[in-house]
């Protein structure tokens, strides 16, 4: 796991990086640079401005206000610096990957690449919106702070993860199906061209997942196929407030203890089988030593357990140094996704229906990832059900494939462009 790759400082010799300061002066003077060769080549500024004016308008926007809202802050609420996310740069890393395959691919279709260029941006922004949206309204309460900058702040953290698949698919495919309607392009060839490489960019998109310890499986036996989280992450919090981490177990409904592990910190501090938990919290007078150059994250914390009415106390450093071993799902699902890329590849060179290899695409990510959601345990069931939101939207989209596939092969056949063998011809 690494979850932050760099912390940008928070200011540099008294002035602050974002909002009104080192990046605004660097980015005036890109924009002075800009009219300089402008003029240079004999283009008017006024043609600039009319042209590249929103441009410049918004980047200056957003690193004056909203860049400085997503810094990292430490225990005291002051702001310490940006972090570069591991998951944020694998997330480009597989845009900029399937972006290219895209363009290779668009070559052996007969079609022009930069019609991938001029698609890239809507599908990215969509993706993003998508994704971000369907993972907030799936877990809003996360999101809610003291103000509603606080709140909006948190929603925009999305290189820290919290991106859902479905919702970057359903976001990015809206987005670029409305662009190729627009231009009356061929939506189905298209979409025969991109859909094997979204799951090259859930490749790298996964290993993202897993340098920040998010989507993670469920307990394992330690192997060497199993992983270990270190303290920050969401697995190492989730088996922490479950008591597994403790070395014990208890009914949710009762609150009475079910299991002590041998030799854990439950067993060691003498709580029993049969005993009423009352209290299972952070002890949070330990972020009182944290460095304010550190952000609040990172400042480990205690844990307070009450069973019975006796209380136990364990600091920082008595704590486990990792979480128990946990199945490798973010493996597996950059693994599946490499996988389904290079076979709807192969399958391209078939001469198949327009259509059938981006069909083919959904409905085979449909059985993956409902397949995946048991190896995974960080959505709770749906409906009633034991099924989670994804494996609700995986059996949607499995059916709505079914019935895609039925109706391109009953509808009367369309020419189509038969892909070439090599992208030069």
């Amino acid at each position: 796991m690494r979850r932050t790759l760099l912390l940008i400082p928070h200011e540099i010799a008294g002035l602050p990086v974002f909002g009104f300061g080192w990046a605004l002066i660097f980015l005036g003077i890109l924009l002075a640079i800009r009219l300089v060769v402008a003029r240079y080549r004999g283009q008017s500024i006024g043609n600039v401005a009319s042209t590249e004016g929103m441009m410049w308008g918004i980047a200056a926007a957003a690193i004056a206000f909203v860049l400085p809202m997503v810094e990292l802050q430490n225990v005291e609420g002051q702001p310490v610096g940006m972090a570069i996310r591991g998951y944020g740069v694998m997330l480009l890393i597989g845009v900029a990957s399937a972006v290219a395959l895209a363009a290779y691919r668009a070559k052996r279709y007969g079609l022009n690449p930069d019609i991938i260029y001029m698609l890239a941006m809507p599908a990215f922004v969509g993706g993003i919106i998508g994704a971000r949206a369907f993972f907030v309204v799936q877990y809003y309460d996360r999101f809610v702070g003291d103000t509603l900058w606080q709140t909006l702040g948190n929603m925009l953290k999305f290189t820290e993860g919290g991106l859902v698949v479905y919702g970057a698919f359903i976001g990015g495919a809206l987005a670029v199906t409305a662009v190729l309607l627009r231009h009356r392009l061929p939506v189905l060839r298209l979409g025969d061209v991109i859909v094997p490489c979204m799951f090259l960019g859930l490749f790298f998109g996964r290993i993202g997942c897993l340098m920040n310890g998010c989507c993670y499986g469920g307990r394992c036996e330690a192997g060497p196929m199993a992983l270990h989280f270190p303290p920050g992450s969401k697995v190492y919090s989730d088996q922490l407030f479950d008591g597994e981490l403790l070395g014990f177990a208890y009914d949710s409904r009762t609150r009475q203890i079910t299991q002590i592990r041998q030799g854990s910190l439950a067993d060691q501090a003498g709580i029993e089988i049969g005993g009423r938990l009352s209290e299972l919290s952070e002890d949070r007078t330990w972020l009182e030593e944290a460095s304010p150059e550190v952000p609040a994250e990172d400042a480990r914390r205690g844990m307070i357990v009450t069973v019975d009415g006796q209380r136990y106390r364990w600091g920082p450093e008595q704590l486990p140094a990792r979480a128990l071993p946990v199945q490798a799902a973010q493996l597996i699902s950059s693994i599946s996704g490499l996988m389904l890329c290079l076979a709807l590849c192969a399958i391209s060179k078939l001469r198949l229906r327009e259509g059938t290899i981006m069909v083919l695409g959904f409905a085979s990510y449909a059985v993956l990832r409902f397949g995946l959601e048991w190896i995974r345990v960080d959505e709770a069931g749906q409906f009633g059900t034991n099924l989670s939101i994804s494996q609700w939207v995986s059996v949607v989209v499995f059916v709505s494939s079914v019935i895609a596939m039925l109706w391109i092969y009953r509808s009367p056949p369309v020419a189509s462009v038969q892909p070439e063998t090599s992208p030069g011809r």
